[in-house]
């Protein structure tokens, strides 16, 4: 999982500027380009993590004045990815005129306040609260980066005689603060008395680097950043983390474990709002869960605040021997280990919280550790869960190269509460958009390279929700994640080639799909064939076909999705996508017809054990979904043709005009009813069946 970020850490971070492409920018597209290449590199900085800026002269629409203008990373958003409208622009006269309502360090979050009254242009971008500590830097360029070598400088007992060792006055050094104004005033302060700086490191934080030109701003960042780096390899001591205590599982076992713990898990945690999970086992989590010191290093929690604010601020060490694995031992005690979790996590907001902290968030971890097997996290989205867990990798790198030159220390507990319980970041995430109708659910569609299934699937991830596609032609397989990916992008969706008739196959594709998102909350079958024979013409094969895809494959799949659900205790819903043929029969196709009848029974089974469970089954009956269809691109087509005496080129017009609505019926007519089946639209329904069939009387349930 972890082969592709290895290889690019071996790599040296060298510069990529092209000096003939950036000769043909401006100023703020010199800044745009150096964000850029500065956030494509996670040893730089993490994602969504970090700022740039660039103090450049413009003119002011208002006056026609040359002003100089400060352009600074906004509010949100991550360098790697960013664009021209992603910058702040604030007018420097008026920054600097906000000294004069400074009242001092204890009001200074409402300095906060006052940014939009100095926006320049009517830009829309907020502006972040890092701004301060741009504006005042007493240089053109800067650039403030969280580089896990200059963390792990910054983390250690002794940062500012280290700093000043490795870097011999090249940078300065304050100690820790919350970022805010105030750190903005001193950085103003140690800027203008030392000239001759190429940048700082904060305490416990970071790096800020700074030039009088982009490129060379830039530059300047990769060369400190690279010192740190060849510092600590050339100092680290071995073996690390206390030397290795336990030897890794092999990489089958791993991901086995995980699967099988991570809908368990996920059940445990979702209670109040929905997770989605994520697995590393790359080197350095492995190095780091395999260690003697992984209890107390984990116990000091992250230095960071870019790092807790993401992973809590300290994991979970979930208690497992990969040296005699009891994998029901693990289970059974995940409660008391959650239950200890929660208890401490309300307590430390006990202790730490002032007059006005907002109430205790959600208490449950947001890393898990498990020894020999990797590393968990959980979180409301499949994106947010990832990043989770790359930030604790940066973490670990930091602990990995400050105890290995010094000793590690953590952000002290009141200046972790007070960032995380910050009032205006409450506000932030009082401003988050509304969570869509699916999120944090997750969706398995059978049959997912065919055009119900693609349609389905985009419906779904519209919705919010993540989605595993399977399907048996990895070819389709392959063309539908390229067309779907777009929708939602690649966290969201994951694909599994699979036969939905092997029932070790079938456990498979829920394995893949734990081991990605977390488990199951929705089940789509729609795989299906479509044949016709006049009875004495149906051959055994053809029977068993259809038995063994419609049929025995829709089981197999239903009852290890009914067993994950069961697990999670988080309710659930089954979707199957039958057949108007289910209701109706028809001449010429027995096999197809009776397969299909067989699926309305075995939802309606399912109904009646699920209920208790909070798990709903429903039908969805199309009819002569024609147009994007694999079954109607081969020789169902010409069969349904030659049975209806018509041409093959007809055959939509002809079931058009069949249907009492004389209307044609499309995949997203399918998906739409798939939607409100799966969703909480139709939360009280269950065992139903809902005809998308443009009108056919043949097919009224009653």
């Amino acid at each position: 999982m972890g082969a592709m970020s290895e290889t690019k850490q071996q790599q040296p971070i060298t510069s990529q500027w092209d000096d003939a492409l950036a000769a043909t920018m401006s100023e703020p597209e010199l800044l745009l380009y150096r964000s850029n290449l500065l956030g494509s590199d996670l040893r730089i900085t993490n994602f969504g993590g970090g700022n740039t800026s660039a103090k450049i002269d413009m003119v002011d629409p208002l006056s026609g004045d040359t002003v100089e203008v400060l352009w600074v990373k906004g509010s949100g958003g991550d360098l790697g990815s960013i664009k021209l409208d992603g910058f702040s622009t604030l007018y420097m006269d008026k920054l600097h005129a906000l000294k004069n309502r400074y009242r001092g360090l204890e009001l200074e979050d409402e300095m906060v306040a006052y940014l939009p009254h100095c926006t320049f242009n009517l830009n829309p971008r907020a502006a972040s609260i890092d701004t301060p500590l741009h504006a005042y830097i007493a240089h053109k360029h800067v650039d403030h980066m969280h580089p896990d070598s200059c963390i792990a400088i910054a983390a250690c007992k002794n940062s500012k005689e280290l700093t000043a060792k490795i870097f011999e006055g090249e940078l300065g050094w304050l100690p820790w603060q919350r970022p805010g104004y105030d750190l903005g005033l001193k950085l103003e302060q140690v800027s203008q008395a030392n000239p001759d700086l190429k940048g700082i490191i904060l305490e416990g934080h970071g790096l800020f680097t700074w030039g009088d030109t982009a490129k060379s701003c830039y530059e300047t960042t990769l060369a400190i950043i690279k010192r740190a780096e060849d510092w600590l390899a050339q100092n680290i001591a071995q073996p690390v983390f206390g030397g290795q205590a336990v030897e890794p599982l092999p990489a089958a076992e791993r991901a086995a474990i995980a699967a099988k713990l991570m809908p368990l898990l996920r059940g445990k945690i979702s209670q109040q709002e929905y997770k989605l999970g994520h697995f590393e086992d790359s080197a350095a989590v492995l190095e780091f869960v395999c260690s003697a010191e992984l209890a107390p290093l984990a116990a000091l929690g992250t230095s960071c605040p870019d790092h807790f604010l993401r992973t809590k601020i300290r994991p979970l060490v979930l208690d497992f021997d990969p040296t005699a694995p009891d994998l029901e031992r693990l289970l059974a005690g995940l409660d008391q280990a959650l239950v200890d979790y929660r208890a401490d996590y309300t307590a430390y907001h006990e202790r730490c919280k002032r007059a006005n902290s907002p109430k205790v968030r959600d208490a449950n971890p947001i890393i898990y550790l498990i020894p020999g097997v990797g590393m968990l996290s959980f979180a409301k989205d499949k994106a947010t869960a990832r990043i989770a867990g790359e930030f604790y990798v940066n973490a670990i790198n930091v602990m990995r190269g400050a105890n290995g030159v010094d000793t590690y220390v953590g952000l002290p507990e009141q200046e972790a509460f007070d960032i995380e319980y910050w009032l205006l970041e409450e506000a932030k995430l009082q401003r988050m958009p509304k969570p869509k109708s699916l999120a944090g659910r997750i969706a398995l569609v059978t049959g997912g390279a065919g055009g119900i299934g693609q349609a389905v699937a985009r419906q779904l991830l519209q919705e919010g929700a993540c989605v595993m596609l399977t399907d048996i032609d990895q070819e389709a397989l392959e063309a539908a994640q390229a067309a779907l990916v777009k929708v939602a992008g690649k966290d969201a969706l994951g694909v599994v080639q699979a036969n939905i008739t092997d029932e070790n196959a079938v456990s498979g594709i829920l394995e893949a799909a734990a081991l990605r998102f977390g488990g199951v909350d929705l089940l789509v079958s729609n795989a299906g064939i479509a044949s016709a024979a006049p009875l004495d013409e149906t051959t055994l094969e053809i029977w068993k076909r259809n038995q063994d895809i419609l049929v025995t494959g829709y089981f197999l799949v239903a009852r290890r999705a009914f067993q994950i659900m069961k697990q999670q205790k988080l309710g659930g819903s089954m979707v199957f996508v039958g057949s108007k043929n289910g209701l109706v029969a028809s001449a010429g196709a027995s096999a197809y017809c009776t397969a299909k009848a067989a699926e309305l029974h075995l939802a309606r089974c399912i109904a009646l054990e699920g209920a208790e469970h909070g798990i709903r089954v429903n039908t969805v009956n199309p009819d002569a979904v024609i147009r994007g269809s694999r079954i109607w691109d081969g020789k169902w087509k010409e069969e349904r043709a030659a049975s209806n005496k018509i041409d093959a080129d007809d055959v939509e017009e002809f079931y058009r005009k069949r249907s009492m609505l004389k209307l044609s019926v499309f995949p997203e007519d399918i998906a739409e009813a798939v939607y409100f089946f799966a969703s909480e639209k139709s939360g009280k329904s269950t065992g139903n069946i809902l005809n998308v069939d443009a009108g056919n009387a043949g097919a009224f349930t009653r």
